[in-house]
C-alpha cells in the first residue's frame, strides 16, 4: 500500500516537445511514404529511375525504409512516450534541454540519412545502412533520451510503474545493446567503414539486430503506446493486468532468439537455424496475448468503435499486429520459409505490420492527441473516416497483390518439366509475370499516402481552430514513503523499481543473444573454411564497394540454397567458408533479380558492360535501371591503402606492405579487363580507369573460388 501524503504539488507538463515530435511524425510520414510510392512505380516503369545515380531504386529503397522506420515511427515513439510518460508518473520531463536535444538531434540524423543514402554512403546492412559518424550520433541522442526518461521516472509521484513504462524501459535498453553490437566497425575514411563481423558471423549478427529492430523499435514501444492510448481513447481500463505481465516478460525474452529464422536454408549452422525456428513459433503466445489484451479492452465499447474513427484506427492496428505476429512464426517453419523467402510474400508481410500496426496506431494516437494539445475537437470527423477507409483500402491493395506475386514467384522458380528441366529457366519470365501485381501495389501505396495527406490537413485545421496548451497544469500528492502490504502481488515489487526492471530486461535479452552469437565466434567448426577461397584483389574489392554503393543487394541475393531448383538454376549451393572475407555479407533478403553468387565466368565482360549501360539490351523485359555513370566516372582508389590496412587488421591475410603496391595491381587487372572489352568491340577512351571495370572484376570473381569438382575444406 502507498503511504498517504497530504501535500499536493502543482506542476506543468511539457507539451511543446510533444507537439514538435507530432509535427515531425506527420512530415516524415509523408516523405517516407512518398519515397516508397516512387520506388514502387520504379519497379513498374524503370524509366522513373531517370538514369540518375541518386534516384535509382537501389539507393532510394534504404532511404524509404529508414524514413518510415526511424523518421516516421521513431518520431511517433518519442511523441507518444513524452506525452504518456509525464502523465503516468505525474511529473514533467526531467530536462528541457535533453528533450530538445533529443528532438533536434533526431531530426538532424534523419536529414543526414536523407543526404547520405542517395549518395551511396551506406553499409548495406538492412535497417542499419547509416555509416559510422551517424551511428555515433544516434547513440548520443538515444542515450540522452534514456537519461531524460529515467530521470523523469526517478522523480515520479506515482509509486508503481504502469505497463506502458515497462515496454519503454525494455525498448531503450535493448535498442542500445542492438545498436552497439551491430555497428561495431572500423572506419577507413571519414564516411565509410568495414564491420568487424564477416560472412556467416555478420549474417547472424545482422539478423539478430534486424529482426529485433522490428521487435524492439517497431513493436515494444508501440505496445507501450497501445497500453496507454487505447484505454484512453476507449475510456476503459486494460482488460487484464496479469495478462500484460505475461505478455511483457515472455515477449522480451523470446523475441531476442528469433533472428536466425531470416537465414533458414542458408550457410548458417543448422543448430542456429533451429533455435530461430523454435523461438519464432513460441512468439505466437505472447504476441497474441498482447493482441487479445488490447482488443478485449474494448469490451462493452464496440458501439463506439463503429462511430469513432480513432478507435477504428486502433482496432485495425491491433488486429494487424496479431495477424503479422501470427504470420511471422508461420514463415519461420522451414517448409513454409522454402516458399516465402526471397519472394514478395516477405514484403507483403512486413508492410502489413508497418502500414497496419505502426501506421494506423500512429494515426489513431495523432487524432486523439492533437485536439487535446489544442483544447478543441477534431476539425472533421468525416475526413478522419475518409482517411480510415482510404488507408485500409491502401493496405489491401498493397498487400494482397504482393502475396499473390510471392506465391507466383516461388512456384515458378521451383517448377520443372516432365523431362526434368526448369520450366521457367529464364528468371525474367517470373519478373514479367508479376509486373501487374507491382502496379496494383503502387496504387495501394498511393492510396495510403493520400490518406496521410488528408490527416495532415485535418490536423492542421484542428490546430488552427484550437488554442495550444504548451505547459499543461496538473497536481498530484507528493510521493510518500511506500509501505508494503502483507499480501501484495509479487510483481508489484519490481514495478516500483525502475533500475531493477532495467537490469532484469537486460539479463533476459542478453541470454538469447549470447547463446546464439558467442558460439559462432568461439567454435571454429561452425564455419569450416574452404581451402581455395582467397581474399579479393584490390580491383575486386573496389568493385564490391561499388556494388554496395549502388544498393544491388536490395534486388540480388548471393546465397544459393540447397534446393534442386536453385542448384539447377544458379550452380553449386553456397558454403559458409566462401564468405569469410565478405565484409559486409551480401546474402540479400529479396530476389527482384536472379541470385549472383555463381555469376562469375557465366558471361563475358562485354555482357556486363552492356548490361549496366542498357539492361534490356542483354535481358529483354528487365526492370533493372541503367547505370551509365559507372561507364563515365573514373574509379576512385584514394582509400585503397586504408581499406587494405583495415581489412588486414580484421583478419584478411593481405601481406604486410601490400597497401603500397595495391594500386599497381589495380592497374594490371583493369588493363586486362579493358583489353578483353576492346576485343569485343567496346571502344572507349580510358576504359581501364572507369568504375565499370572494377564492378566487372568483382562480378566475374563471384563463385569462382569453388566448384562442384573442388569442395575441399581444411
Amino acid at each position: 500500500m502507498e503511504g498517504k501524503s497530504t501535500h499536493v504539488e502543482q506542476f506543468r507538463y511539457d507539451n511543446k516537445v510533444v507537439r514538435a515530435f507530432a509535427i515531425a511524425t506527420m512530415v516524415w510520414g509523408i516523405v517516407g511514404m512518398l519515397v516508397g510510392v516512387t520506388i514502387a512505380f520504379q519497379l513498374v516503369y524503370p524509366s522513373l529511375n531517370f538514369s540518375t545515380s541518386w534516384l535509382t531504386f537501389g539507393r532510394l529503397r534504404p532511404l524509404h525504409t529508414n524514413a518510415v522506420i526511424f523518421a516516421f515511427v521513431g518520431n511517433g515513439i518519442f511523441m507518444g512516450v513524452y506525452y504518456s510518460l509525464q502523465r503516468l508518473v505525474k511529473a514533467r520531463m526531467a530536462s528541457n534541454f535533453l528533450s530538445w536535444f533529443n528532438f533536434w538531434g533526431w531530426q538532424f540524423i534523419i536529414l543526414l540519412a536523407a543526404i547520405t543514402l542517395p549518395l551511396g554512403i551506406t553499409s548495406s546492412a538492412e535497417y542499419a545502412e547509416l555509416q559510422w559518424p551517424i551511428d555515433i550520433l544516434i547513440a548520443l541522442v538515444w542515450v540522452a533520451f534514456g537519461i531524460n526518461m529515467f530521470a523523469t521516472i526517478y522523480k515520479r509521484r506515482e509509486h508503481h510503474l504502469y505497463v506502458a513504462i515497462w515496454f519503454y524501459i525494455a525498448t531503450w535498453i535493448t535498442v542500445t545493446v542492438l545498436h552497439v553490437v551491430k555497428n561495431l566497425e572500423i572506419p577507413y575514411s571519414l564516411t565509410m567503414s568495414y564491420p568487424v563481423w564477416a560472412g556467416v558471423q555478420d549474417a547472424l549478427v545482422q539478423w539478430w539486430y534486424g529482426h529485433n529492430a522490428v521487435a524492439f523499435f517497431l513493436t515494444t514501444p508501440y505496445l507501450g503506446l497501445m497500453y496507454y492510448f487505447l484505454p484512453k481513447a476507449a475510456n476503459r481500463p486494460v482488460y487484464s493486468y496479469r495478462l500484460s505481465i505475461i505478455h511483457f516478460w515472455a515477449l522480451i525474452f523470446i523475441y531476442i532468439w528469433a533472428g536466425p529464422h531470416h537465414l533458414l536454408y542458408t550457410s548458417l549452422p543448422d543448430w542456429a537455424q533451429s533455435l530461430g525456428t523454435v523461438f519464432s513459433i513460441m512468439l505466437i503466445a505472447p504476441s497474441w496475448g498482447g493482441m487479445i489484451n488490447g482488443l478485449l479492452t474494448l469490451r462493452g465499447a464496440w458501439d463506439r468503435v463503429r462511430q469513432d474513427p480513432i478507435l477504428k484506427f486502433m482496432v485495425v492496428a491491433v488486429t494487424a499486429y496479431g495477424m503479422s505476429t501470427f504470420e511471422g512464426p508461420m514463415m519461420s517453419i522451414k517448409s513454409v520459409n522454402a516458399i516465402s523467402h526471397y519472394t514478395d510474400w516477405t514484403i507483403a508481410h512486413v508492410h502489413v505490420g508497418a502500414l497496419g500496426w505502426n501506421g494506423f496506431l500512429t494515426f489513431g494516437v495523432l487524432y486523439w492527441l492533437i485536439p487535446r494539445l489544442y483544447n478543441t475537437k477534431i476539425y472533421s470527423l468525416k475526413l478522419s473516416n475518409i482517411h480510415f477507409w482510404i488507408g485500409t483500402l491502401g493496405i489491401v491493395f498493397y498487400a494482397v497483390p504482393l502475396y499473390w506475386a510471392g506465391f507466383a514467384q516461388s512456384l515458378m522458380w521451383k517448377q520443372f518439366t516432365p523431362e526434368g528441366f526448369l520450366k521457367y529457366g529464364n528468371f525474367l519470365e517470373t519478373v514479367t509475370q508479376i509486373i501487374p501485381m507491382y502496379f496494383t501495389r503502387a496504387i495501394g501505396g498511393t492510396l495510403y499516402l493520400t490518406g496521410i495527406c488528408i490527416m495532415a490537413y485535418n490536423l492542421w485545421k484542428t490546430a488552427k481552430i484550437g488554442s495550444f496548451i504548451g505547459d499543461e497544469m496538473d497536481e498530484a500528492p507528493a510521493r510518500a514513503r511506500y509501505q508494503s502490504a502483507a499480501k501484495e502481488f509479487w510483481h508489484k515489487w519490481i514495478e516500483r523499481r525502475p533500475t531493477q526492471m532495467l537490469l532484469a530486461s537486460l539479463v533476459l535479452i542478453l541470454i538469447g543473444g549470447a547463446v546464439e552469437i558467442v558460439p559462432m565466434f568461439m567454435i571454429s567448426e561452425n564455419i569450416p573454411t574452404v581451402a581455395t577461397v582467397k581474399p579479393y584483389t584490390p580491383l575486386e574489392l573496389e568493385g564490391r564497394d561499388l556494388y554496395i554503393r549502388e544498393g544491388c543487394v536490395g534486388c540480388h541475393s548471393q546465397m544459393i540454397r540447397p534446393f534442386r531448383s536453385e542448384v539447377e538454376r544458379y550452380g553449386e549451393f553456397s558454403k559458409s567458408g566462401e564468405f569469410i572475407y565478405d565484409r559486409p555479407f551480401l546474402w540479400g533478403s529479396k530476389r527482384t533479380g536472379p541470385d549472383l553468387h555463381r555469376i562469375g565466368g557465366k558471361y563475358p565482360d562485354s555482357w556486363h558492360y552492356n548490361h549496366m549501360l542498357d539492361p534490356e539490351s542483354m535481358s529483354p523485359g528487365s526492370i533493372m535501371p541503367p547505370y551509365p555513370w559507372m561507364l563515365e566516372d573514373d574509379l576512385n582508389t584514394s582509400n585503397l591503402s586504408s581499406k587494405i590496412n583495415v581489412l588486414r587488421m580484421l583478419g584478411t591475410p593481405y601481406p604486410e606492405g601490400y597497401e603500397d603496391i595495391a594500386a599497381a595491381d589495380v592497374e594490371k587487372q583493369a588493363a586486362k579487363i579493358a583489353e578483353r572489352l576492346r576485343k569485343d568491340g567496346i571502344e572507349q577512351e580510358g576504359l581501364e580507369k572507369k568504375e565499370i571495370v572494377a564492378l566487372i572484376a568483382y562480378l566475374q570473381r563471384l563463385g569462382t573460388d569453388i566448384s562442384k569438382a573442388d569442395t575441399s575444406t581444411k
